[in-house]
This record gives C-alpha cells, sequence and structure tokens, in this order.
C-alpha cells in the first residue's frame, strides 16, 4: 500500500502542475455589433476592446473579414497580460440590404481562433431626378 501511495502520489501532483499551464487569454468586452440601418456607400466601423486576462503576452497573427468588404486593423505588438487592445471591422456598404459579416482572429490565445460578427441593413440612396 505505502509502495503505491509513493508511486501515485508524485503522478498526481505531476498531472496537477501540468494542468495549470499559463496561456494568453481574451477578455472581450462585446464578439459581436448590430449597425442596425446604415446608409450605402458609407463605410461604418465597429471597434472590438479586449484584454489580456492570461500571463503571456497575447499576440494576434492575423484578423481577416470574410469578403473584401470588410477591412480589419489590429494591434501588431504582443498585448501584455492585463494590458488593453482593439481590433477595428470597417464594412464598406456597397450593396442595398441585409448583410452579416465575420472577422477571423487567429492568435496564441487559449481559444486560439476568435470569431467577431457584425451585421446590419444597407439602405438605397434614394434616386434623385434632374
Amino acid at each position: 500500500m505505502k509502495r503505491i501511495l509513493l508511486v501515485a502520489l508524485p503522478c498526481v501532483l505531476l498531472l496537477s502542475v501540468a494542468m495549470t499551464h499559463t496561456t494568453a487569454l481574451f477578455n472581450w468586452s462585446k464578439t459581436s455589433h448590430d449597425f442596425g440601418r446604415i446608409a450605402q456607400n458609407k463605410p461604418v466601423t465597429a471597434r472590438f476592446a479586449f484584454v489580456n486576462k492570461g500571463e503571456l503576452p497575447l499576440i494576434i497573427s492575423s484578423a481577416k473579414g470574410s469578403c473584401g468588404c470588410t477591412g480589419v486593423d489590429y494591434p501588431k505588438a504582443a498585448v501584455l497580460p492585463g494590458q488593453s487592445g482593439e481590433i477595428t471591422a470597417t464594412f464598406n456598404a456597397g450593396v442595398a440590404g441585409a448583410f452579416s459579416k465575420s472577422v477571423t482572429v487567429e492568435s496564441n490565445a487559449e481559444t486560439g481562433v476568435q470569431m467577431l460578427s457584425i451585421k446590419g441593413e444597407v439602405v438605397a440612396e434614394p434616386v434623385v431626378a434632374h
């Protein structure tokens, strides 16, 4: 019995240490944004603020919109633990109608890939007769 405890106890301790790994961790203020009704041909921007709640620097390797109509900007430098950052998604409303787009964020965070979303309705410009 003593021998089993001598072998099992170190194994349990090693396992618990391995499970308490440190990572970078996003804490988002929001992960989706609804623009509501917006004017055609007028770009609009959503801001997605976050804090690195992890213990390691947060490094965003890429952030891409789901189509060419969505431009994305993100921090290129590491976001240190406790610091904040922001990802912006600018939608170019060229076509009238409802839209739903996504931004894929790849990083070293615990979640790996994070999806952000934007939606709304583009209202056509009125036609003016001359």
